[in-house]
């Protein structure tokens, strides 16, 4: 019934744009906040101005208020693919941010590429591409669908969140280069940085930035929201975690830490607005599209956590980047001459010990110990050394290479692994992989654990920890990656281009749900790996 609605909207749709000539928006914007909980919204409702950016989402736009991303692992590069292409990792294949490839026998990250080089940039940070991802984008189709006269372009700090979304076709993605604050490309997309990007790098924002040091917006005792300030929950990037932070030290240098700074979003911002100066976006009726991704909520809720002072600042200095674009949108391109979304990658876990100090079951789980001494345990039944190899996306990998030199019985390996496994601490379940069909898991859990499996790039031996736990790696921060509802409930706003104003607060919606709706509405075919539906109240 679902998908008879969501064809017969589409159709009373298209049939009406039609008769009046296809309709389309002169420029789309995708927008992607990396870690955002969906509660966010809500949390500092009260506190986002009235002219900001989420109320103009919450209150002149569409809100699905529903949506779960529909697979794990729950991570950025995953997200971000998934978002854009309306597929899983199971079909798109960016199975994570990395992986264990089993046919070329070696860990790749997501966006690494060994035929591009950095442009822009004389460290390897440039030589990325999409081409680890195996389906096509919104993006790809759009530029099919106008013989590749749109305009796609892709705009992060993290590379994957530039490169993944932008897809195949795209005219440019740039991210941000740490080690010398300028924005960055690859050879993938270009021999050269545009006159335009090497203007924009000459302005040296990040060092005006560190003038100014980071405050709270607001008076600090008004942030009643957050936890108090410098506790134990928090890491100490700039060698403090207590408000005001100075850093004028490092002006000049250690551009690494921008992206844990509110203006990251800032300089995101400033180099979306230069994109669509420069690149003529939504000049003319040929359709654009602008990805872009806000990375620094995810370093920041890593760094200090989700309930964190740093945190809930970060977001109220966000909502007024976004208002400042909004008003860039309707002066430079149009009021309803554009339509915009917003959705996040992942959300993110509490911190394990600040649930636990408030009487919530919670846990850290430290895989690298875990693997020594299960290789140890391994040892003493096989007589043989090293046989797990590691572990990624929360999955055990066999070093089937050993087992095979060896004539080891594979299967009763496996079987070891799993029983090792789930009798330790926080792992409420662990099972091999190919025999997912078989398991008694909830029905929501299989689902999106069979939506994540691509058998090239998987593991072995899945894990499934308990409800708050997380993989970490030291005493502070916090993480993601998991089914559960604080890493998959995710916001979708829409706003602009054929948007009333409204909310579906009850029925689920999807992330692979997005790119099929951004299609219908359109006109153009969607991406070749997607799986999702038309959201038939954006369609009305």
């Amino acid at each position: 019934m679902k998908r008879l609605l969501s064809v017969l909207l589409v159709i009373m749709f298209a049939t009406s744009s039609i008769a009046q000539g296809i309709q389309r928006p002169k420029l789309v914007v995708g927008i992607v906040v990396d870690q955002m909980r969906w509660d966010y919204l809500y949390r500092y409702y009260d506190r986002y101005a009235p002219d900001g950016g989420f109320k103009r989402f919450l209150n002149q736009g569409f809100s699905c208020e529903n949506t779960f991303i529909p697979y794990t692992p729950t991570v950025t590069a995953a997200g971000h693919t998934c978002i854009y292409t309306g597929s899983v990792p199971a079909i798109h294949g960016i199975v994570g941010n990395e992986w264990w490839d089993k046919e070329k026998g070696a860990a790749v990250y997501c966006a690494e590429d060994a035929l591009a080089n950095s442009v822009g940039s004389n460290d390897a940070a440039g030589k990325m591409s999409p081409r680890n991802m195996l389906t096509s984008t919104i993006g790809d189709e759009l530029k099919l669908a106008t013989n590749f006269r749109s305009k796609v372009i892709g705009i992060a700090i993290k590379d994957r969140g530039a490169i993944l979304p932008a897809g195949h076709a795209a005219d440019a993605a740039y991210w941000y280069d740490s080690k010398t604050g300028d924005w960055i490309s690859s050879t993938y997309y270009m021999e050269e940085l545009p006159q335009w990007v090497k203007n924009f790098n000459a302005k040296k924002l990040v060092d005006k930035y560190y003038q100014q040091g980071w405050n709270t917006l607001y008076p600090i005792d008004t942030y009643v929201q957050s936890t108090p300030d410098a506790n134990r929950y928090e890491g100490k990037p700039f060698g403090t975690n207590t408000f005001p932070y100075d850093l004028k030290k490092y002006v000049g240098k250690n551009y690494g830490l921008l992206p844990v700074l509110p203006y990251g979003n800032t300089l995101t911002e400033e180099m979306a607005k230069a994109a669509i100066i420069n690149e003529g976006l939504g000049k003319d009726d040929i359709t654009d599209l602008l990805t872009i991704s806000f990375s620094t909520p995810d370093y920041i809720g890593h760094t200090f956590g989700p309930n964190s002072i740093e945190q809930e600042d970060d977001f109220l200095r966000l909502d007024k980047d976004l208002g400042d674009l909004f008003h860039f949108l309707d002066t430079k391109v149009g009021k309803d001459q554009y339509l915009v979304f917003l959705s996040a990658d992942h959300g993110v876990a509490h911190v394990p010990t600040f649930a636990a100090d408030h009487k919530l079951p919670a846990g850290s789980f430290f895989d690298r110990p875990m693997i020594e001494n299960l290789n140890l345990y391994l040892k003493q039944m096989f007589g043989q050394e090293k046989l797990v190899d590691g572990s990624y996306n929360y999955q055990l990998l066999l070093n089937h290479a050993l087992i095979d030199s060896l004539h080891l019985n594979e299967a009763q390996i496996k079987d070891a692994v799993v029983d090792y496994a789930a009798s330790q601490p926080g792992i409420a379940r662990a099972f091999a992989l190919d025999k997912l069909a078989g398991t008694t898991l909830n029905k929501t859990q299989k689902e999106r654990i069979t939506n994540g499996y691509f058998p090239k790039r998987s593991g072995d031996v899945q894990l499934i920890l308990d409800p708050q736990w997380v993989e970490s790696y030291g005493a502070t921060g916090t993480s993601h990656g998991l089914w559960n509802p604080y890493d998959s409930h995710i916001p979708l706003l829409w706003y602009g281009w054929h948007i009333k104003p409204g909310s579906s607060t009850n029925r689920e919606t999807y992330m692979t749900d997005i790119a099929a709706t951004i299609a219908a509405m359109l006109h153009i075919q969607m991406p070749n790996g997607c799986v999702g539906n038309v959201i038939p109240e954006i369609m009305k």
